[in-house]
C-alpha cells in the first residue's frame, strides 16, 4: 500500500489523522482487503477501495515448493517484473527473500537474475507490499534483502521498508541486507539507526576471481569491501555474514579456502557456505564432497562456518534463481 497516497487521499477527504495508523495497522496484521478494516466507517472504506489501490503490486503468478517455500511474482504498475520468497522452516521460522529493484545492474555471472534487463529501483511501498503479500498468508519473522537487485544501490528505500517491518512481526535484529560490496552503501548502512545485519556477497578469495565471477569488483575490490565490512563491524560490534557459493572446480579448491581464511577474520566473519543453484550459466555446482572438505579447511582455521540449507529449488526460488520466470 502506498502509505503516502493514502495520507495524501485521507486529508482531502477530510478524515482525522488518526485514520491513516488505523488503516496500515489492519495492513500489517495481514487483513485481505479493504472491507476487513472494520474499525473505518463503510463509506471511507468504499471511498479508499476506489482511490487508493490496495497493493502497489499486481501477483502474477505464485509458485509452492515441495519443501513449503513459496515464490511470488508480481507486476508494478508500470509492468515491471518483481519476484519474492517465503521460506518455511521445520523450526517454525517464516523467513522472507525480498527484492529491492527489478532485475539487477550488477550481472553476477552466476546469478539469474543479473541475465535480465534491469529495470528500475522499487519504490520503499513495492518493496513492503512483497511482504504483506506472504503476511496474509502466514506469520512472518525474519527477512533477508537477498532478493532481485543490490539493495545497497537503492538503501533509501529498502530503509525506508524496514522501518515498517517489524509492524508485520519481523524486528531490525532479524533483518539482513545482502549485498555484492557496494561500498558506499555500506558505510550508510552503518550510520543508520536500525540494527539491521549485514551480509557480504564474497565467492573468491582474490581480486582476480572475484572480477572474473563479479564483475563489481572492479569498481570495489576486496580489499576496500572487507574495509568497508570492518567499519561496519566498529559500529555495530554484530558480525558479518560471508556468503560464498560453492562453484565446481571455480572457487572450491583446498588451496582456496584456505587463502579464503587468511583474508578474513574470525572475530569479525562468520562463514556461509551456498551450495549453487542451477540456472543458465556457465557453472556446475561443487560436490557434497567438495564443500565438507571446503568448510573443514576454515574451521580448522577457527571460523563458524555453516552450509545454507537450499529451499525452493524446484520452483527456482533458491538462491541466485530468481529471474520472473512465471512458469517455474
Amino acid at each position: 500500500m502506498d502509505l503516502d497516497l493514502l495520507s495524501t487521499t485521507l486529508t482531502a477527504a477530510g478524515e482525522p489523522t488518526y485514520r491513516a495508523k488505523q488503516a496500515w495497522a489492519w495492513q500489517a496484521r495481514g487483513v485481505p482487503d479493504w472491507d476487513a478494516m472494520t474499525d473505518l466507517p463503510g463509506d471511507l472504506r468504499a471511498h479508499l477501495e476506489r482511490e487508493v489501490p490496495f497493493s502497489t503490486l499486481t501477483l502474477e503468478h505464485e509458485a509452492t515448493a515441495r519443501d513449503g517455500t513459496v515464490k511470488a511474482l508480481f507486476r508494478t504498475a508500470d509492468g515491471r517484473p518483481v519476484e519474492a520468497v517465503l521460506m518455511r522452516y521445520r523450526d517454525g521460522r517464516r523467513s522472507l527473500c525480498l527484492s529491492s529493484q527489478s532485475g539487477c545492474p550488477l550481472t553476477c555471472t552466476f546469478c539469474a537474475t543479473g541475465t535480465m534487463a534491469f529495470g528500475r529501483n522499487l519504490t520503499a511501498w513495492e518493496i513492503l507490499d512483497q511482504a504483506l503479500h506472504f503476511r496474509r498468508i502466514e506469520e512472518v519473522d525474519h527477512c533477508v534483502f537477498m532478493g532481485m537487485g543490490e539493495p545497497m544501490m537503492n538503501l533509501d528505500n529498502v530503509l525506508a521498508a524496514c522501518e515498517r517491518l517489524p509492524d508485520l512481526g519481523v524486528t531490525h535484529r532479524r533483518t539482513a541486507i545482502s549485498t555484492v560490496g557496494w561500498v558506499p552503501g555500506i558505510d550508510r548502512l552503518a550510520k543508520s539507526d536500525m540494527p539491521i545485519r549485514l551480509a557480504l556477497s564474497l565467492h573468491a578469495p582474490d581480486d582476480a576471481l572475484r572480477s572474473e565471477i563479479m564483475p563489481v569488483n572492479d569498481r570495489h575490490g576486496i580489499m576496500d569491501v572487507l574495509a568497508a565490512c570492518d567499519r561496519w563491524y566498529d559500529r555495530r560490534k554484530r558480525m558479518v555474514f560471508i556468503e560464498y557459493v560453492m562453484l565446481g572446480g571455480v572457487n572450491d579448491r583446498y588451496e582456496q579456502a584456505v587463502a579464503l581464511g587468511r583474508l578474513l577474520d574470525r572475530k569479525r566473519h562468520k562463514i556461509n557456505l551456498i551450495p549453487y543453484n542451477p540456472t543458465d550459466s556457465r557453472y556446475d555446482g561443487s560436490s557434497p564432497e567438495a564443500i565438507a572438505v571446503f568448510r573443514s579447511v576454515l574451521e580448522r582455521q577457527g571460523y563458524n562456518v555453516t552450509v545454507r540449507l537450499t529451499r525452493g529449488r524446484d520452483i527456482d526460488a533458491a538462491c541466485g534463481q530468481l529471474a520472473a520466470r512465471a512458469g517455474a
